[in-house]
């Protein structure tokens, strides 16, 4: 069993989400105790947007002109894809910004999204490639958008949910703790409702 941990907070330590993805992560360890898990810092160890010649590096092109920075840029690309592919199971810590997620996260999503490795072109359309993992996300949100008023202005669950369809992975399931920048009470509301959730979601 293979664990793929991945944070994209940019309030460090005193992160909610980090905090409840490190749970989400620690009850799957009591469900595998012999699970490998690896962690990626998002923020921590940012990794650089999508550019023309790093994506020119998904399919080999101009390799043998690219400098030493743009070779590294290449390595990295197939090592993230490569970390993806490998785990079974994969944890995201996804605080809510601007109704989307955030530019890191989004930065780890392109590099993994690659023709061949993760999804395929057919004549029928898109067939996805990496099917059969489970992926967790922790959400945190600073108001409420899983109903009410705001709920239309979330884009966050729905373009992951749809992004990772994209490769085959239909097994999505979404923990929110939400109005964390509503008060005291319902930030304690919400972090209850979450860890709650967490103590299920596999």
């Amino acid at each position: 069993m293979k664990i793929l941990h991945v944070d994209s907070s940019i309030s460090g330590d005193s992160s909610l989400s980090k905090e409840l993805s490190a749970i989400a992560v620690a009850n799957l360890r009591t469900i595998y105790p012999d699970a490998e898990v690896l962690y990626r810092d998002l923020v921590g160890n940012p990794i650089n947007h999508l550019t023309g010649p790093i994506f020119a590096g998904f399919e080999d092109r101009e390799l043998a002109n690219a400098d030493e920075a743009l070779q590294g840029e290449h390595r990295l690309s197939e090592q993230l894809v490569d970390e993806f592919l490998a785990c079974n199971i994969l944890v995201i810590g996804a605080p809510m910004y601007n109704f989307s997620i955030a530019s890191q996260l989004k930065a780890w999503l392109d590099r993994i999204a690659q023709v061949g490795r993760t999804f395929n072109y057919t004549e029928h359309g898109t067939v996805g490639l990496a099917g059969g993992k489970c992926v967790i996300v922790v959400s945190v949100c600073g108001g409420f958008y899983s109903h009410g008023p705001m709920a239309p202005m979330d884009f966050q669950e729905p373009y992951l949910q749809s992004f990772f369809k994209f490769l085959g992975i239909t097994d999505v399931r979404f923990v929110r703790a939400e109005g964390a920048l509503k008060g005291e009470l319902e930030r304690s509301e919400g972090i209850k409702v979450a860890k709650a959730a967490l103590s299920r979601i596999y």
